[in-house]
């Protein structure tokens, strides 16, 4: 049975979420996994409600988040990422169900983040594939 995931992608950084959809896309392939459904969201910050609005519709196996929370001026990418990642470890315990995240960052510069897209998208599908086969 082919496992269905979803896709969570942020469009903050849109150019860089098209490259990590593609190596998801192409790394679910390779696992045999359907990616089924695909939300685009603002921010990071919404990761973890589009999370749970794809969860509670049923019929996912698991997902995959895709995102970058690049460093600023100020604290707030740190913040962020510790509450979305406390978040989405909560929804994967309640449902059930693996979290593959690809979120580059927290305080990432411009200079690392072209070479850890496609890594980290693969790296995210692969750990879902990995669960859902224990």
């Amino acid at each position: 049975m082919s496992h269905r995931i979803g896709l969570v992608l942020a469009r903050f950084h849109r150019a860089e979420a098209e490259v990590m959809k593609e190596e998801a896309r192409r790394s679910a392939k390779e696992c045999g996994l359907e990616v089924a459904d695909e939300v685009w969201i603002p921010g990071m910050m919404e990761a973890p409600l589009a999370a749970k609005r794809l969860l509670m519709k049923g019929g996912l196996s698991g997902l995959a988040i895709l995102g970058i929370i690049e460093r600023g001026e100020t604290k707030h990418g740190l913040v962020m990422a510790h509450a979305v990642t406390e978040a989405l470890i909560g929804l994967q315990l309640s449902f059930m169900a693996p979290i593959g995240t690809a979120i580059l960052g927290p305080e990432i510069d411009p200079p690392q983040i072209a070479s850890r897209l496609e890594p980290y998208a693969r790296a995210a599908v692969l750990a879902v594939h990995h669960m859902l086969s224990e």
